[in-house]
């Protein structure tokens, strides 16, 4: 079909590379608890687009020059880890308020002013494009089901991107909706919302390090 071979492999493969937990679902995941299913969705459209940029990247042979350019790797790779641990730190120092201040009521800002200082849209997009090892994930595991004799490759790879994309949002949504009903109780109780924030902060640096010690 359009140059793509072994369309339900990749189906099976695509599903389970999509559950396993990154700082972009975990991203929205901790948005949508927080701010509700509207900015959820803002921060998965971040995601989206990031997704399709580097795709798009990937078909184009960028992931071929970050390969042979330990230099330009480098620069993007470490530029990512240290935007993950700036978020990280800061989830961190949330949770520690969120702590000192458990017992006691503090008057919340507005949803909508929130959501509009965090920016969740442009940080998850970020988020998406310092990630290297995306570009090459997206070009090695793409190439791996596109018929070489395929007069039109590109299209292949808009075809494989497609069903990326339609499992990414079928994903996130069920992300959203599932962070939205821990929104309430996150609300009634300081102490959950504090240990979830920490464990977030944590993870995020953990892929921060992670990101590090990758190789091209």
């Amino acid at each position: 079909m359009l140059g793509v071979i072994d369309l339900p492999t990749y189906l099976a493969g695509l599903v389970l590379i999509v559950l396993l937990p990154g700082p972009n679902s975990l991203y929205v995941l901790s948005v949508a608890a927080r701010r509700g299913v509207r900015t959820g969705y803002k921060a998965a459209a971040g995601v989206w687009c990031g997704d399709t940029v580097l795709m798009t990247l990937s078909a184009a042979g960028v992931a071929s020059l970050l390969q042979g350019n330990a230099v330009l790797f480098g620069i993007v790779k470490y530029a990512g880890a240290g935007y993950l641990t700036w978020l990280a730190f800061g989830m961190l120092r949330s949770a520690w308020t969120m702590w000192r201040t458990r017992r006691e009521r503090v008057e919340e800002k507005l949803p909508e002013q929130s959501a509009a200082e965090e920016r969740p849209y442009r940080r998850a997009l970020v988020i998406s494009l310092f990630n290297p090892k995306a570009i090459l994930f997206f070009v090695a595991f793409f190439v791996q089901f596109v018929d070489p004799g395929y007069a039109y490759p590109a299209l292949s790879f808009v075809v494989l991107g497609a069903f990326a994309q339609l499992a990414s949002f079928l994903y996130l949504t069920a992300l959203i909706f599932s962070g939205t009903r821990l929104a309430e109780a996150f609300r009634r109780r300081r102490r959950l919302s504090a240990g979830a924030t920490t464990a977030a902060g944590a993870l995020f640096l953990g892929f921060a390090v992670k990101l590090t010690l990758a190789s091209a």
